[in-house]
């Protein structure tokens, strides 16, 4: 397939452009370069990109291609809840243009990176894909309406897809450090503590950055009717993980460190621990690589060789809300998250 990767640039894209290209797809990325003084260890895939911000593609600008794989977004719930009325306008509705764009420019597949934050305050039941959906922030009610509208569009000749991701984690040329096993880790090698932003007793379902991008991988391998409309909660059921019991896996990881308690910390609404048996009952083939035990002594170990301080991790560098608060001072992007005159240019753009 000829495949447009939107947010080829960021955490998940940097790490699933060189998967599709092994597999033998023909990949151009579509990233604005925000992130891009982010990288952290690694080699990216060299690809042609188009450096446009999602909210300016054109039907043109999809001409030529089998699929959109449609990752490009304001990530995270502190993010949204920083400027939620831009939320809502990237992650919902440039999404459904995107998607729209699609149809007119005849993409007959479209996979869009969705959450299992949709679920949101749900307590202690295991939720599926057909589950009671509570979104509690402004990030997961856009990607839950973006679901809804861009569904509505799917036809004999435009097959849409939702993956809902969990907590994803691990190693990632443009690496972050606000998800919570790879903050946890990065408290834990710096400091030698393991430090709790919540009370830890919420549910999370967690998920490598490669088992996602497999995810990918998969589902543009499958066959039209295995996929067509489908929503798949990504990765295993086993890895659903209460946060205290993630801390617990780090302090085992990470060498004479001990769990400590940021001041303020207190029970996280987000709440939600989900089954995959979806994907694993239509994929039986495919099988997630990584445990939250591996990836956290991954993660060790990569800070072993690259230590990166407290101020790097929790700052703008690996933070993406205050990453793009930096941008925002120092005038790299408009009050509406288009990069302005200080963003370089170090992309390749079509």
């Amino acid at each position: 397939m000829r495949v447009l990767l939107t947010g080829s640039s960021g955490y998940v894209g940097s790490v699933l452009a060189p998967l599709l290209l092994e597999v033998g797809h023909e990949v151009v990325g579509c990233d604005t370069g925000l992130y891009r003084r982010c990288h952290f260890n690694g080699h990216e895939a060299d690809i042609r990109t188009l450096e446009i911000d999602i909210r300016r593609l054109s039907t043109s600008d999809l001409a030529g291609f089998d699929a959109v794989v449609h990752l490009a977004g304001l990530s995270n719930d502190p993010l949204g809840d920083f400027r939620p009325e831009l939320t809502y306008s990237i992650n919902h509705q440039a999404s459904v243009r995107l998607a729209s764009l699609a149809v007119d420019a005849g993409v007959s597949r479209f996979v869009f990176a969705s959450t299992c934050s949709v679920y949101g305050a749900a307590a202690e039941d295991w939720l599926n894909e057909s589950s009671r959906l509570n979104p509690v922030t402004p990030y997961a009610v856009a990607k839950l309406n973006a679901e809804r509208d861009i569904g509505a569009l799917a036809s004999e000749t435009f097959s849409p897809t939702f993956v809902r991701a969990g907590t994803v984690y691990g190693v990632s040329p443009r690496i972050r450090f606000d998800l919570v096993l790879n903050n946890l880790v990065a408290w834990a090698a710096s400091t030698g503590e393991v430090r709790l932003k919540s009370d830890g007793s919420a549910w999370r379902p967690l998920l490598h950055v490669e088992d996602l991008a497999r995810v990918y991988v998969r589902l543009l391998a499958a066959r039209r009717e295995d996929v067509h409309m489908e929503i798949f909660n990504a990765g295993s059921s086993e890895e659903n993980y209460r946060v205290r019991d993630i801390a617990r896996i780090v302090k085992h990881t990470v060498p004479g460190c001990r769990i400590v308690f940021a001041p303020g910390a207190v029970a996280d609404q987000r709440n939600y621990r989900v089954s995959c048996a979806r994907m694993r009952e239509k994929f039986p083939d495919f099988e997630p690589r990584w445990t939250v035990s591996d990836g956290a002594r991954q993660l060790y170990l990569a800070l072993e060789r690259h230590p990166v301080p407290p101020t790097d991790f929790e700052g703008e560098r690996y933070s993406r809300i205050a990453h793009l608060k930096s941008l925002l001072r120092d005038g790299r992007v408009t009050e509406d998250m288009y990069p302005g005159a200080g963003i370089d240019s170090s992309l390749r753009v079509s």
